[in-house]
C-alpha cells in the first residue's frame, strides 16, 4: 500500500545561479509526481513537498546529491493521502519559484550567509538543550513566537509571548517599536514551524540589541518529536497545507476558541471572503451552518 509524507526543510547557503537550481528541482519533482512549494534564491532553500514515500525518498537523495545541499535537514509527518495517479492531496500542485528572500521578513539586506548558513543568527538549542536552559534559568526565559499571530491561537509554547503580527513582513517594524526593549537582558527563546523564521528573526533581535537570543533548532517540529505533549508545548501546530494542523499525541490541549460560538476546537480556515488570506479559528458546527468570514469582512 503507498504511504503518504509530507517533507519540510530549508538551508541558507549561497546560491549563485538560482534560475538552474529553480529549474533543477522543478524538473526533479515533476520526475517523482510531488507537489508543494519550493522558493529558492541566492541565499539557500526553502521547501515542502507531499508524495509517496519511495519518491520522496529519492527526492532527498537526488537533492543531497548537490554538495551545497548535502547537509539538509529533512523533517518529515505524514500525509492525508494520494490520489490515483499518486499525487499527495495536500498539496493542489507544484510551485517552484526564485525569490528575494526564502523567507519573506522584508529585509534581505539585513540577512548574512556563509556556506555554514545565516550570520550573526542566534544560538541553536536542541529540544534537550532548551529544557536545560528552563530548568538553569527558570522564569526568566522568554519564549518568543517567530510566526503569524493566528498560528499561535491554537498552540504556543508556556506563557510565550505572541507578537501581534499579520505576516513576517511586521516583524522588523514590531521589533523597532520598542513593545519589546524590556526583554533586551533577558535569555529569549525564538521558535517557530521547521526553525526557517527564526534564523532570520533571531539575527534581527540580536542587531536590535537583544543581548542574550537563541532558536530553537529545528523549531516545533524536532521539538514535537522529542517531547511531544509532555514538555513546554501545548496545543496544536498550524502547518501551510491541508492539514491545516497537527498533533504530537493523542492527548494535545485544545487552545483555540471558536470565533463564532467561543467553543474548544484546533480547527481552522480561510475567511471566505476570496480575497481575503486572513485564517480563522472556527468549530465545524459553526462552519456547517456558515463559514465564518474575519472582521474586515464580516
Amino acid at each position: 500500500m503507498a504511504i503518504s509524507k509530507i517533507l519540510l526543510y530549508y538551508v541558507f547557503t549561497p546560491l549563485a545561479d538560482p534560475e538552474a537550481v529553480r529549474l533543477w528541482q522543478r524538473d526533479l519533482c515533476e520526475s517523482l509526481g510531488l507537489r508543494g512549494r519550493i522558493l529558492i534564491s541566492t541565499d539557500g532553500l526553502n521547501g515542502t513537498v507531499g508524495g509517496e514515500l519511495g519518491a520522496l525518498k529519492k527526492y532527498v537523495r537526488k537533492t543531497r546529491d548537490y554538495p551545497a545541499f548535502k547537509n539538509i535537514d529533512f523533517k518529515w509527518s505524514g500525509g492525508t493521502g494520494l490520489d490515483r495517479a499518486g499525487r499527495s492531496l495536500d498539496f493542489p500542485r507544484l510551485v517552484v519559484r526564485v525569490r528575494e528572500e526564502i523567507v519573506s521578513f522584508g529585509a534581505p539586506d539585513e540577512l548574512r550567509v556563509d556556506t555554514d548558513g545565516v550570520v550573526g543568527g542566534g544560538a541553536k538549542l536542541a529540544p534537550a538543550e532548551l529544557h536545560r536552559l528552563v530548568a538553569a534559568r527558570g522564569d526568566d526565559v522568554v519564549f518568543f513566537d517567530g510566526r503569524n499571530a493566528f498560528e499561535a491561537e491554537i498552540g504556543r509554547f508556556r506563557n510565550a509571548v505572541v507578537p501581534e503580527v499579520a505576516n513576517t513582513r511586521d516583524f522588523a517594524a514590531e521589533l523597532d517599536s520598542g513593545k519589546y526593549d524590556h526583554l533586551k537582558d533577558k535569555p529569549v527563546v525564538t521558535y517557530c514551524t521547521g526553525g526557517i523564521r527564526c534564523e532570520v528573526l533571531s539575527g534581527l533581535m540580536k542587531a536590535r540589541g537583544f543581548g542574550e537570543v537563541y532558536q530553537l533548532d529545528g523549531g516545533i517540529v524536532r521539538y514535537g518529536e522529542a517531547f511531544g505533549d509532555d514538555g513546554l508545548w501545548d496545543g496544536s501546530l498550524y502547518v501551510f497545507d491541508q492539514r491545516m494542523s497537527v498533533e504530537f499525541s493523542d492527548h494535545a490541549a485544545v487552545l483555540g476558541r471558536c470565533a463564532v460560538c467561543a467553543a474548544p476546537t484546533k480547527n481552522m480556515l480561510n475567511c471566505r471572503d476570496l480575497s481575503c488570506r486572513e485564517q480563522l479559528v472556527a468549530c465545524p458546527a459553526c462552519v456547517a451552518v456558515d463559514a465564518p468570514a474575519c472582521a474586515a469582512h464580516a
